[in-house]
C-alpha cells in the first residue's frame, strides 16, 4: 500500500492543549460518508465524538459499483473479510474494462489491471513487443496481460504468482452493489462509535469571525456542532458550496458528456444456460457517449452516459433499454452532472468527499477511488481546531494535482478517436485538449515513452492501453530493445505467453468462483 492510500496513525497532541478536534460531523451517507465514517473511526479511536447525519428521504446515486484495485487497501486497512464484503455486497470480481467503439466502431480492447509482460533490463516490456511487430509478431499486446486472458475466458480465482517466474499474478478490484457496500460500512462504523442521525440539514451557521462552520440546523429543530465537518452531500455541496461559496472549475468543455440513465436488468446466461457474469466492465462506445455494463450476483447494473446536446433524455433511454441483455428490472433513472471539481475540497474547517468534491463521470470506475484518497489525505493531514491554511493548502493542491491527472486520462479516451459517423465525436477529435496531456501524446507517438508523475492514479501501463488500444502507434522504440538477437526476443515473448496460457487454464470459472464463496458463508 502506497502511502496516498494508507491511513495515517491518529494524531497526538500535547498534554493541556484546547485546540484538539473532539467533534466531526460528516453531512451526507452513501458510499462517501460511511467510508468516511469507517475509516476515521478506526484511525482516530474513540478519542474524537464522529456523527453522521443523513436523510432517508433523499436517495443516493448509486451507480458507482464498479472499482479499482486499491479498493483493496482500504478493505484491507479495515480489517474486513474479502470474501464476506463480495458475500454482503453480492458482488463479483473485476480484473479491468473492456472498451468497445472507441476508437472505430468494431475497435475492441481492455484496460486490464496487473503487469503486461515483464521488463528486461532497463527497458519496459512494450518496447520489446513494439520491435516484434514491425518484424510481423501476430500477437497483440495483451497476448501478454494475464488479466486481459483469464477475463475474456470469463475465469478467476487467487493467483499471486506465475509459477517460480517473475511474473506476478491477478490483480483485481470489484463489482459492488453500492448501496449495500455503504450499509456494510455503516454496521462497522456504528460498532465503533459513530452516531447516525436522521434529518435534512436546513441551515448552516458560520462563526462571524472567520467564517468557520459551527453548526447545522436540522427539520427536526437539532443543531449539531463540530469542530471539523466533512461534506458527503452530493453535487449539491450543501456545506462546501452552498455554505461556504468555493466555486467550481468546469470541465465540461473537455468531458462533455453531462447525463446519465441507470438501469438494473436481469442476468444472462451463457451458451450452456449458467448465468454470465463476466468479471469485467464493459464500456460501449455509443452515438453521443457511451454505455456502462456493470455484472452483479443478482442482477446487471447498466447505465448510458450522454452528452444532452446531442441526445434527448428520450433517446438515451430507448438506446439504453435496446442494449440490455437481458430484461429491465426498473424503469431509467436519469441523473444529471457537471464534470469538474471544486475549487477547494478543504475550505476553512469544512473538507468535501465524492461528489460534493467534483465528478469526472464513470468511464475508467475513480469515484470510489478518490473518496478514499480523500479521506486518506485528510488522515495523513489531520489538522487541530485551528485547520492551518499551509495545511489545507497542501491538501488542496495534492486534491488538484489527482484530479488534473485524472481528468486527462479520461480526455485520452475521447480525443484518441477516428469515429466521424456523429457530430458527438467529431467534435471529441477535434477539440482542444490540456497541454499535459498534449505533451504525453506526443512524446509516446515519437518514442513510444510513458513516465508516471509522482503519485498520479494511472501507471505507464494503463496509458498504454488506451493509447495503443485507440490507435495511438509509435514511430520508434527505445534503442535498448535492439540489444538481443530476433532469436532470443522470439523466445522471451514466446515463455511469458506460455505462463500466462497455464496461468489462465488453472483458474475456475469466475460464476463458479464466487459460488463457491456463498456456498462457504451459508
Amino acid at each position: 500500500m502506497n502511502s496516498s492510500d494508507r491511513p495515517a496513525p491518529p494524531p497526538h497532541h500535547h498534554p493541556g492543549t484546547d485546540h484538539a478536534i473532539r467533534t466531526i460531523a460528516i453531512i451526507g451517507g452513501g458510499t462517501a460518508g460511511w467510508m468516511a465514517a469507517a475509516v476515521l473511526a478506526k484511525a482516530l479511536g474513540q478519542q474524537i465524538r464522529i456523527r453522521l447525519v443523513e436523510s432517508d428521504a433523499i436517495g443516493t446515486i448509486g451507480v458507482g459499483e464498479a472499482t479499482i484495485p486499491q479498493i483493496r487497501n482500504l478493505n484491507h486497512y479495515l480489517g474486513l473479510d474479502e470474501h464476506e464484503m463480495i458475500r454482503q455486497t453480492k458482488g463479483s470480481f473485476k480484473l479491468g474494462i473492456e472498451f468497445s467503439d472507441w476508437g472505430r466502431i468494431g475497435d475492441r480492447y481492455m484496460h486490464a489491471f496487473g503487469d503486461i509482460g515483464q521488463s528486461l533490463g532497463l527497458s519496459p516490456f512494450h518496447h520489446y513487443w513494439l520491435r516484434a511487430t514491425q518484424s510481423g509478431h501476430p500477437h497483440s499486446l495483451w497476448a501478454y496481460s494475464l488479466n486481459q486472458q483469464a477475463a475474456i475466458q470469463n475465469r478467476f480465482g487467487p493467483l499471486e504468482r506465475l509459477g517460480d517466474s517473475r511474473l506476478t499474478g491477478l490483480r483485481y478490484a470489484f463489482h459492488l452493489d453500492a448501496g449495500l457496500y455503504a450499509a456494510m460500512l455503516r454496521s462497522y462504523s456504528e460498532a465503533r462509535g459513530v452516531e447516525r442521525l436522521e434529518g435534512r440539514v436546513v441551515d448552516v451557521k458560520q462563526h462571524s469571525g472567520d467564517g468557520f462552520i459551527q453548526s447545522v440546523l436540522l427539520e427536526n429543530g437539532t443543531e449539531i456542532e463540530a469542530d471539523l465537518f466533512i461534506d458527503c452531500s452530493g453535487f449539491r455541496g450543501l456545506l462546501i458550496e452552498d455554505a461556504l461559496k468555493t466555486g467550481y472549475e468546469d470541465w465540461s468543455h473537455w468531458l462533455p458528456c453531462n447525463r446519465a440513465a441507470a438501469v438494473p436488468s436481469e442476468t444472462p446466461t451463457d451458451a450452456s444456460g449458467k448465468p454470465l457474469m463476466r468479471p469485467y466492465t464493459q464500456s460501449m462506445a455509443r452515438p453521443a457517449g457511451w454505455q456502462w455494463r456493470i455484472p452483479l450476483q443478482h442482477r446487471v447494473g447498466n447505465g448510458h452516459v450522454y452528452c444532452s446536446a446531442h441526445l434527448s433524455d428520450d433517446e438515451a433511454c430507448a438506446l439504453l433499454l435496446a442494449n440490455l441483455e437481458g430484461p429491465a428490472l426498473t424503469e431509467p433513472r436519469l441523473l444529471q452532472f457537471k464534470t469538474g471539481r471544486r475549487k477547494k475540497a478543504w475550505n476553512r474547517n469544512c473538507v468535501a468527499l465524492g461528489l460534493a468534491g467534483g465528478f469526472m463521470e464513470p468511464l475508467e470506475s475513480t469515484s470510489i477511488h478518490m473518496i478514499q484518497t480523500g479521506i486518506s489525505r485528510l488522515v495523513s493531514m489531520f489538522p487541530d481546531k485551528n485547520c492551518d491554511p499551509a495545511l489545507a493548502a497542501h491538501y488542496n493542491e495534492a486534491t488538484r494535482f489527482e484530479y488534473e491527472r485524472i481528468r486527462d486520462f479520461l480526455i485520452l479516451h475521447y480525443k484518441a478517436t477516428q469515429r466521424q459517423d456523429t457530430a458527438f465525436w467529431r467534435a471529441c477529435a477535434e477539440m482542444p485538449i490540456p497541454q499535459s496531456l498534449q505533451q504525453k501524446i506526443e512524446l509516446f507517438e515519437a518514442s513510444a515513452r510513458l513516465y508516471r508523475e509522482a503519485d498520479e492514479l494511472f501507471t505507464e501501463i494503463g496509458w498504454l492501453q488506451v493509447l495503443l488500444g485507440q490507435s495511438i502507434t509509435p514511430r520508434a522504440y527505445h534503442p535498448l530493445a535492439d540489444a538481443i538477437s530476433d532469436a532470443q526476443l522470439a523466445e522471451f515473448l514466446d515463455h511469458i505467453r506460455l505462463l500466462i496460457n497455464r496461468g489462465v487454464a488453472s483458474l475456475p470459472n469466475h460464476h463458479s468462483f464466487i459460488s463457491r464463496i456463498s456456498a462457504n458463508f451459508n
